[in-house]
């Protein structure tokens, strides 16, 4: 059930997504006070200007030297210092815990969707919001579904939901992500 990715909206950015789990964790990672798109583009641009995309080489890199690589025009993100931060601590975390491979973190020892949960919860720049939407992500448009995914995923699980990243999978959904995201501030202002 696995389909071909649209998060970046770039055919170039949504193929290293699609092939490279730890790009897919890192536009996550990146998805925060900036467009989805230029998040998930964030792996691609990283990839071009370290001649390749790879886990170790983003740990292992010089913290001063990274951040400038994220930096560059365009830069990575509208906050690329404290983005290079939590990219190369995500990817030191995933070698630590992980020797690396993080498509262990849904694969190792057959977890259930709420261990996976759990796990993605646990990497650095994550949190339950965060961990339950690349959850839904991973069931809905990667195929990979633990038992009990939909229910950890929780509201993000939903079938037919327009709710986050986990739903785009072309322009009129990104749209209706979008149009569903300002619906909910809306509510959530006139409640105040």
């Amino acid at each position: 059930m696995t389909r071909p990715l649209c998060l970046a909206q770039d055919s170039e950015a949504d193929a290293l997504l699609a092939r490279d789990p730890f790009a897919l964790l890192c536009g996550m990672l990146l998805d925060q006070q900036i467009p989805m798109e230029k998040a998930f583009k964030g792996p691609r641009d990283l990839a071009a200007r370290m001649d390749g995309f790879d886990l170790r080489r983003i740990a292992e890199a010089e913290p001063t030297e990274f951040a400038e690589i994220a930096a560059r025009t365009p830069a990575i993100h509208r906050f690329p210092g404290s983005m290079a931060k939590r990219l190369q601590a995500l990817a030191q975390y995933l070698i630590e815990h992980y020797d690396g491979e993080p498509e262990a973190i849904w694969t190792r020892d057959e977890p259930t969707g709420e261990q996976v949960r759990t796990r993605l919860q646990a990497l650095p720049g994550f949190g339950e919001q965060k961990a339950r939407i690349f959850l839904a992500l991973l069931g809905k448009q990667r195929g990979i579904q633990p038992a009990g995914w939909r229910e950890a995923a929780g509201a993000y699980g939903g079938e037919g939901a327009r709710r986050s990243v986990a739903d785009v999978v072309d322009s009129q959904t990104l749209a209706a992500v979008r149009a569903t995201k300002q619906a909910a501030k809306k509510a959530a202002k006139e409640q105040k």
